[in-house]
């Protein structure tokens, strides 16, 4: 697996945010911490690519946004926060080394509300993703063996703000979702493991290479991932989460 992630613009503190009231942020702590989430990376099995460091960029640390990797396909994507738009042309410079680049031909649409879970593509419709941008990322993707599901999304940035993937049990996958920003029926017979109402922020959460990763300042999360028999380990993104930070969004994994 590699990792593709992007150093911490030093004006960070600046970035966009839409569903939290914007507080100081310590930049230098929230490049530390950044360091031990790709050193987090590299302990699950991934090998690090680091795209090319925008400093101006104030949100280009969360490079989700930006791609969706899709079998050797890198879907570039049309950012819906305009201050975001330059940042996808270096990831499509690096990604073009090792994958068949494609672009969305219409819409908006960021990696944020597009959660993978086997064939199934569920496209968050959020602030920052359309349905133009679902079909536009339907067309690449049909062809490809993928079917794509529209899903409301509300209260939160992305889709994955409000579901990830956890890992798999029995060849069932483990979502941790928050209930009350999203109805979990649309993901069959997934097994749901709902956030404790303390920790809403906590359904956001990145598995890799048989190990689940997420914020320490979730741990009845952690206990319940853990009862279900899932390897966890927690890490400070405490200064990061005030820009909006999740697990998912700091890097884009592929093979």
């Amino acid at each position: 697996m590699h990792a593709y992630t992007r150093a911490v613009s030093p004006h960070l503190d600046a970035c966009a945010l839409t569903h939290f009231q914007r507080v100081p942020i310590d930049v230098a702590r929230a490049v530390e911490q950044h360091a031990a989430y790709e050193e987090a990376l590299l302990l699950c099995g991934c090998a690090l690519r680091r795209l090319p460091p925008l400093p101006d960029a104030t949100d280009g640390v969360f490079v989700e946004d930006t791609a969706v990797l899709l079998d050797g396909i890198a879907v570039i994507t049309r950012p819906g926060a305009p201050s975001r738009v330059g940042e996808t042309a270096s990831v499509a410079a690096t990604l073009a080394e090792h994958y068949d680049v494609r672009y969305l031909a219409a819409g908006r649409l960021e990696g944020g509300d597009v959660l993978r879970v086997g064939r199934t593509l569920f496209v968050g419709l959020s602030q920052r993703t359309d349905a133009a941008g679902f079909s536009a990322l339907r067309d690449i993707a049909t062809p490809l063996g993928f079917t794509a599901v529209q899903v409301p999304v509300g209260g939160c940035l992305h889709l994955k703000s409000a579901v990830s993937l956890a890992g798999h049990i029995n060849r069932r996958p483990v979502l941790a979702i928050n209930p009350g920003w999203i109805d979990g029926a649309v993901f069959g017979d997934a097994i749901l493991c709902a956030v404790d109402p303390a920790e809403p922020w906590a359904a956001n959460v990145l598995a890799i290479g048989g190990t689940v990763l997420l914020g320490e300042s979730s741990p009845r999360m952690q206990a319940r991932l853990s009862a279900l028999g899932l390897s966890v380990e927690a890490l400070e993104t405490d200064e990061l989460r005030k820009a909006e930070a999740g697990l998912t969004c700091m890097s884009l994994i592929g093979e």
